[in-house]
């Protein structure tokens, strides 16, 4: 296995508020009757636009904001005012919130649907109360913190019909879908090995003592200064246990604590991972292992990490094990299949080849046997991953609202398991064991320590 370190650097770029404002035409709130409440009395809306209430509007919530402003934006939720100000700015007509479940309990009447786009620990939360209130929801990956509330969602979602729907970057583009055609008609064999890479592309949490004496590893929680005042701190940790404020959570660490998030790993495994469980049509792994840094910080993740899983022969396909590589490490793999300048990539392992792919392009290897390769016909249509869910939501035929119907809709049919999939990798490293899984009753069947990481209670008032 060939691992080396290398000095991280952030790529993150800033935006300005001016930049931003007079891009898209206000929407106005009030003035359409909502599209669910027309459908009912058998009458079409004049607009046919969604009213839809979104959750997170700062940060990357102001990109969901965006993406779905062909609709009727009729609510902002934020619960730190200054990020959500470009989206304020873009719509002065859609009514403010901060807490959430009070924006659902008093307007859910004029809302059609909903997307979430916080900090991992509050999506599944959010999702759930909207959908009890019969509301369409969209959720930015990764789907949930842990799998007990992911199995929830994907189950009420089933419940409901309910038009749902996971945030994931290369699922609507025709790169993923022409990857998806290849593997199916049978291009490059029989696929029994995947390797999935990732660099890292931003900081990852200082392990170094902080200022305020955090311990090497995390395993301390670190307090710092008060509270910013535009900042409503209880109502960012949401579910989460309560902790002191510390500018290391909020906007930009979160992710590194495992009580809000996964990691690396976390972050980008929904987005790459999504590739080979659509193509391979996988859905629950058979056993489930990984290794990372040392010692396991009991507070925050690891700097890098290899996950394997292994799944079983499924129909006419055969068993096969997906490997993920993050922090710098990478598969020992021919330099073709495996370039240095490919930040992240995805290699399906065939019998008569081998498929390279990322989110934008992909590569059939040999070249010289692929030369003259003529592409199967298009047999999936590209509907662009938030263009599908609008769809989903104001179609009426069910299969519409289903991934089997709907393959460019991430829905929690599909979105579910490859999150209870993602989710395993962390606990298979967070007690150092190789799990066997039990999908059907929720429970590893080899690791009791395990078990009691596969959900957790949440606080008072945010209960699922």
């Amino acid at each position: 296995m060939k691992k080396s370190k290398t000095v991280m650097t952030s790529s993150q770029s800033g935006m300005t508020r001016r930049g931003f404002i007079g891009a898209a035409a206000s929407a106005a709130v009030f003035t359409v009757v909502p599209r669910h409440v027309l459908a009912a009395s058998g009458k079409t809306a004049p607009s046919d636009k969604l009213n839809i209430a979104c959750i997170g509007a700062g940060g990357m919530g102001f990109n969901t904001v965006r993406a779905v402003r062909s609709e009727n934006i009729a609510f902002l939720c934020d619960v730190d005012e200054k990020r959500a100000a470009n989206a304020y700015d873009m719509f002065p007509k859609a009514k403010k919130y901060s807490d959430y479940r009070r924006m659902l309990d008093k307007e859910h009447k004029h809302i059609d649907a909903v997307a979430v786009t916080t900090p991992t620990h509050n999506h599944i939360p959010a999702c759930v109360r909207a959908m009890k209130l019969e509301k369409h929801v969209f959720s930015e990956k990764p789907l949930g913190h842990n799998i007990q509330e992911v199995r929830v969602a994907t189950d009420l979602a089933k419940e409901t019909g309910l038009a749902t729907q996971m945030g994931s970057g290369g699922h609507g583009g025709d790169n993923f879908h022409r990857v998806v055609e290849l593997i199916r008609a049978g291009t490059i064999g029989e696929v029994r090995e995947v390797h999935v890479f990732c660099d890292n592309e931003w900081d990852p949490l200082p392990r170094s003592v902080l200022d305020d004496g955090l311990l090497l590893h995390g395993d301390r929680q670190p307090s710092g200064p008060p509270v910013p005042q535009n900042l409503k701190w209880d109502l960012w940790l949401g579910p989460a246990p309560v902790r002191p404020y510390h500018p290391t959570y909020h906007p930009r660490h979160w992710r590194e604590w495992w009580d809000f998030g996964g990691g690396r790993y976390g972050d980008m495994a929904p987005h790459f991972i999504d590739l080979p469980f659509w193509a391979l049509d996988l859905k629950t792994p058979l056993t489930v292992e990984s290794k990372g840094e040392q010692p396991v910080g009991r507070e925050v993740s690891a700097h890098w990490l290899i996950v394997k899983w292994t799944f079983g022969a499924r129909g006419d396909l055969p068993p096969v094990e997906v490997t993920w590589y993050d922090g710098n490490t990478r598969p020992d793999l021919p330099t073709e299949v495996n370039p240095p300048d490919w930040p992240e990539g995805i290699v399906f392992v065939g019998s008569e080849g081998t498929i390279l792919a990322n989110y934008t392009k992909h590569e059939v290897h040999p070249k010289e046997k692929f030369a003259d390769l003529k592409y199967p016909a298009q047999t999936l249509t590209r509907r662009g991953y938030h263009g599908a869910w609008i769809e989903a939501c104001k179609s009426d035929d069910p299969a519409e609202r289903t991934f089997a119907g709907n393959p460019s809709l991430c829905s929690f049919d599909y979105a579910g398991p490859l999150a209870e999939m993602i989710v395993l990798g962390t606990l298979a490293y967070r007690v150092g064991q190789k799990l066997e899984w039990d999908p059907v009753n929720l429970k590893t069947t080899n690791s009791p320590e395990a078990n009691l990481l596969i959900g957790r209670e949440n606080r008072k008032g945010w209960e699922l």
